[in-house]
């Protein structure tokens, strides 16, 4: 039996084995040089340099712009700072209260004397009113202080001693001095 079954696959095993082999069969082929495209591939890399330094300087000249509006911004913000400084002194010299009584004593307001209290609860008058009058002897500008004696000293006064000798009043007798020392002149004589 065992050479009943060995049979047909002898059989086969010659004809799979020749296609086999008639497919393994290496040929010769001649070689081919192939030249690859450089063109293509030079453009690429061109492209690609020419925008990344495109970009770069795009990206540079917006970060200057940006540097510029930031600068002017805070020229502008201290410009304004000073501004609202400015005006809050204008603010404090405008609450001042000695400005304020001023301009009241200008415009023709007095300072009340006795005032007098109206007592909402039951309507009565607590101090005796009197009419403000117009008093000129009310000072609202505070006089400066007095400065000590070491800084405020007494005038010390010189008083120039009239020459009688000759009576001449220039070295010439006509009264014009010639620019010559006059102790010279005293000793020569």
């Amino acid at each position: 039996m065992s050479t009943a079954i060995a049979q047909p696959a002898r059989r086969r095993v010659p004809r799979i084995a020749g296609k086999a082999v008639a497919r393994a069969r290496l040929t010769v082929v001649p070689r081919r040089r192939t030249q690859t495209a450089r063109v293509p591939f030079v453009t690429l890399v061109t492209l690609v340099l020419v925008g990344g330094v495109v970009g770069l300087l795009l990206f540079n000249t917006s970060m200057q712009q940006a540097s510029f509006a930031a600068a002017s911004l805070q020229e502008q913000a201290r410009t304004l700072t000073a501004r609202e400084q400015t005006l809050r002194m204008e603010l404090d010299d405008l609450r001042n209260p000695q400005r304020v009584a001023e301009a009241a004593q200008q415009m023709g307001m007095v300072p009340a004397l006795n005032p007098a209290f109206l007592q909402l609860a039951d309507g009565k008058i607590v101090g005796v009113p009197t009419a403000a009058k117009p008093l000129h002897g009310v000072r609202i500008e505070a006089r400066p202080p007095r400065k000590p004696a070491v800084l405020d000293p007494a005038p010390f006064v010189v008083e120039e001693v009239a020459d009688t000798s000759a009576g001449r009043r220039g070295t010439d007798g006509t009264g014009r001095h010639d620019g010559r020392d006059r102790s010279r002149d005293r000793a020569r004589r």
